[in-house]
């Protein structure tokens, strides 16, 4: 059973950045996709950025330009740089990886961790 846990989430002032950290209980290689949501009180889950294997990048609107997402294989860990952190991007943010198997698709997520950017 894949494990993912988050860190690196905390209070931080508008402008300011965090980095989020993912790392998994196993090799990261075979997913086929790994990504960040958010998920604000009383909002629907979003979907913040993803990466595939190939390495390809997908950003949501709000973020481009502010949010970088990478993945480090050796070290099993998928990031998300988040920098110029609006009061807006106040969540709990989601690792997700999703593995394609003979023609099935199965979801994994971590448990989220607290982003607060106030003053």
């Amino acid at each position: 059973q894949v494990q993912l846990v988050e860190s690196g989430g905390g209070l931080v002032q508008p402008g300011g950045s965090l980095r989020l950290s993912c790392t998994a209980s196993g090799s990261i290689f075979s997913f086929n996709l790994m990504g960040w949501h958010r998920q604000a009180p009383g909002k629907q889950r979003e979907l913040v950025a993803d990466i595939i294997s190939g390495g390809s990048t997908n950003y949501a609107d709000s973020v481009k330009g502010r949010f970088t997402i990478s993945r480090d294989n050796a070290k099993n860990t998928l990031y998300l740089q988040m920098n110029s952190l609006k009061p807006e991007d106040t969540a709990v943010y989601y690792c997700n990886a999703v593995l394609v198997l003979a023609g099935s698709r199965y979801d994994y997520w971590g448990q989220g961790t607290q982003v607060t950017v106030s003053s």
